[in-house]
């Protein structure tokens, strides 16, 4: 069984910097897309970054220069460092994993993710 359990989350202040961790286990697939997504009260689910097995890293518009991914495959755990923190980014983040490849155009819809974390709280001010 697939468990996604993520921690790091908090409040920090404008400029300030989080990093949020998912630890992964249940699976032996090799091939996988992980993400982060958040989600602020009122809104859909967005995504902000992603990366694949092979390494690749994708990020959304809105966090590009500022937040980075990353996967320690010894630890099975996924980051998401972030820098530059703005009030906008506050809500609340969640990892994600589907074990295929997606396209561009679905790397960021929530959709396209069977497997999820319960989420941990940013906030930002």
């Amino acid at each position: 069984q697939v468990q996604l359990v993520e921690s790091g989350g908090g409040s920090v202040q404008a400029g300030g910097s989080l990093r949020l961790s998912c630890a992964a286990s249940g699976y032996t697939y090799r091939n996988y897309c992980m993400g982060w997504f958040r989600q602020a009260p009122g809104k859909e689910r967005e995504g902000v970054a992603a990366i694949y097995s092979d390494g690749s890293t994708f990020y959304a518009d809105s966090v590009e220069g500022r937040f980075t991914i990353s996967k320690d495959n010894a630890k099975n755990t996924l980051y998401l460092q972030m820098n530059n923190l703005r009030p906008e980014d506050t809500g609340m983040y969640y990892c994600a994993a589907v074990f295929k490849f997606l396209t561009r155009s679905t790397l960021f819809e929530a959709s396209a993710y069977p497997y999820w974390g319960q989420g941990t709280q940013v906030t930002v001010s």
